[in-house]
Formats: structure tokens, C-alpha cells, sequence
């Protein structure tokens, strides 16, 4: 399981639009929030996805990326995304089946979806700091914006 102060693990992933979303991309210009939830289209993940959405112009005033991740495939995502008016990436981990979310250690065999685990990085692509919840249980923005704010 990644800790804090660990190098990232590399991805790269497909987001709602097709295009390649990848930690590479960001190294040494862009913090990125890192954020797995299990479904798009389900109550609580869609609660989420609209704070994260809400709070643009905080992640811009950061500099730093979000990048939502789940295992559902691109096009459920795109129709997610349009549905919820959603402008940052939505990533796809849906083949190979949880491949990023393994590597973060944020994937539910039983369930075949990521867990809710979000993983901050640094533009040095060093994990700075992580929570995780149950899967019934939000996150709370309030903290991203916290930790954002002491990197």
C-alpha cells in the first residue's frame, strides 16, 4: 500500500472524453488529488464528484489537478460527467479491470469497484498525504482543501 512520502505508482488511464489523464503529465508542474470512488451514478459518489466540482477554482488556486477514478468505463463516465456537469477528468480503471486502483491499494475484489481512498500528490509525484473512508462513508472536501493548502 503506497504511504505518505512514497513515490506515486505511474498510470496513465483514460478519462470521460478519451483522452489520457497520467501522473507523467503532471510531474514537476501540477499537485494532483487523486480521488477513487466505487460508482458513478450512485448517491454518495455523485456527492462527491459535484464537491470536488464545486471546488475548481480551489484546486486552480493550488495548483493542483483532480483526477476522479473509478471503474466504470468511459462512456458510463461521459454520460456521468455531462448528467452532473463535471469539467475535470473522470478516470476510467475500467481495463485492465482496477488496474490503478491496485496499485494504490484502492480496489474491492468482492465488490469489482474502487474503494474510497484519495491519495494527494506532490508535482515531484511524492504521496503527501491520504484518507480513506468506508464505502458507504463521503469524504469530506474540507480536508482536501486543508492539506492542499499545507503542501
Amino acid at each position: 500500500m503506497p504511504q505518505v512520502g512514497d513515490d506515486a505508482p505511474e498510470f496513465a488511464i483514460q478519462d470521460q472524453h478519451g483522452r489520457e489523464q497520467s501522473l507523467a503529465k503532471r510531474r514537476g508542474d501540477r499537485n494532483l488529488l487523486l480521488v477513487f470512488f466505487p460508482f458513478a451514478f450512485t448517491g454518495v459518489c455523485t456527492g462527491e464528484v459535484r464537491a470536488l466540482a464545486d471546488h475548481a477554482v480551489t484546486w486552480e488556486s493550488f495548483g493542483t489537478d483532480v483526477i476522479a477514478v473509478s471503474c466504470d468505463s468511459v462512456p458510463a463516465l461521459r454520460a456521468f460527467a455531462d448528467r452532473e456537469k463535471v469539467d475535470f477528468p473522470l478516470g476510467s480503471d475500467f481495463w485492465p479491470h482496477g488496474e490503478v486502483a491496485r496499485a494504490y491499494d484502492a480496489f474491492d475484489p468482492f465488490l469489482g469497484c474502487a474503494t474510497r481512498a484519495t491519495y494527494l500528490i506532490d508535482r515531484g509525484g511524492v504521496i503527501r498525504w491520504t484518507v480513506r473512508t468506508a464505502i458507504a462513508d463521503p469524504r469530506e472536501v474540507e480536508d482536501y482543501v486543508k492539506a492542499i493548502a499545507e503542501l
